[in-house]
């Protein structure tokens, strides 16, 4: 039995982030896309500007 108590919390880990990622992907675009991307670009051009 010391095969399944090792196999166990790998397994789980690959599953919670196998989820983590689909609702990564799922969330993308939308209604808010533009604004998020809008947002996100000023972020940048702050950043690169230096102020």
């Amino acid at each position: 039995m010391d095969y399944v108590s090792a196999i166990v919390p790998p397994l789980v880990m690959a599953i919670g982030f196998g989820f983590l990622v689909r609702a990564i992907i799922r969330s993308q675009g939308g209604a808010q896309r533009a604004k998020e991307d809008a947002a996100a670009d000023a972020l940048a051009a702050r950043s690169t500007t230096g102020e």
